[in-house]
């Protein structure tokens, strides 16, 4: 097992050019496998909104979603940097509610770092989350949160007029204290010119690959979520169609009378049969 990276050792490995890996995990299973991987970082991410709990985006996850998922995840992957995304509404109303929540994951759920959309908009609210002493992460680009807004789930920066949006967002989350930043849905000449323009480490979800790490939503990646998948997502494992394949061997087995055959049953003690008859003949 590798040892359990922290900020230093992310901004070691953007001064020395080495690639960050990372993926979403909302369970304790798939926390365990990410750490068994050598994942660099996992993100808890509010995607679990979609990926786990059937909703259409990710606006409805709560906090005490976001902080039982943490938890499940911490407990599966004990060694690995993990970061807790802060959700819908618990960092928009005020910066001392921001801090309070950002609060929780690491008391409640002993993440290591939390995420926040938004650059100008929501610069406020990181610089007084890290201003606290908590690690923080910038998140822009598209921004699944606040799509409305961007007309939906759509790549940003595509032109100069709002690639300098972006931009203007990427210094503004430099300038608040954070940590780190993730790009999504960008080209990836925008990601690259960010990425060396800062100081802190910078990752791209869907932004492509000249940058400091790379992260994708592992649901995605192993065929898990089957409503769609995004055209930056490589799919490593169709994880879905296996599960599906099984439960239908499942049922014809069940209706067939195949299974439970005798090797999955438990039985009657050896030398103990004829008493146990005799017990059960008691109850006819």
């Amino acid at each position: 097992m590798a040892k359990k990276k922290g900020r230093l050792d992310f901004i070691k490995m953007k001064q020395n050019h080495e690639q960050v890996a990372w993926v979403t995990a909302y369970d304790f299973p798939t926390a365990q496998f990410a750490e068994a991987a050598e994942m660099d970082m996992i993100l808890v991410g509010d995607s679990l909104g979609m990926c786990i709990l059937g909703y259409k985006g990710t606006v409805p996850v709560t906090m005490e979603d976001c902080i039982s998922h943490c938890k499940a995840v911490r407990r599966g992957a004990p060694e690995t940097f993990i970061v807790g995304d802060m959700p819908f509404g618990s960092y928009q109303i005020t910066n001392s509610e921001a801090v309070y929540n950002a609060a929780r994951f690491l008391k409640e759920a002993e993440t290591d770092a939390i995420k926040l959309e938004g650059g100008l908009r929501t610069a406020g609210a990181l610089k007084a989350i890290a201003d606290a002493g908590i690690l923080a992460m910038g998140h822009i680009g598209l921004t699944p949160q606040s799509s409305g807004p961007l007309g939906g789930f759509k790549a940003q920066g595509l032109d100069p007029y709002s690639a300098r949006f972006v931009i203007e967002d990427a210094l503004a989350v430099q300038e608040a204290g954070a940590y780190a930043l993730l790009i999504e849905a960008v080209p990836p000449e925008l990601c690259s010119f960010i990425a060396k323009k800062l100081t802190i480490p910078v990752y791209s979800i869907g932004a492509g690959g000249p940058c400091d790490g790379q992260l994708l939503i592992s649901s995605d990646m192993i065929g898990m979520f089957q409503s769609f998948t995004p055209k930056f997502v490589k799919v490593y494992a169709n994880v879905g169609e296996q599960i599906t394949k099984a439960f239908k061997e499942y049922v014809k087995d069940v209706h067939t009378g195949v299974f439970p055959s005798d090797e999955y049953c438990y039985h009657i003690r050896k030398g103990m049969e004829e008493d146990y008859n005799k017990m059960l003949k008691e109850f006819e």
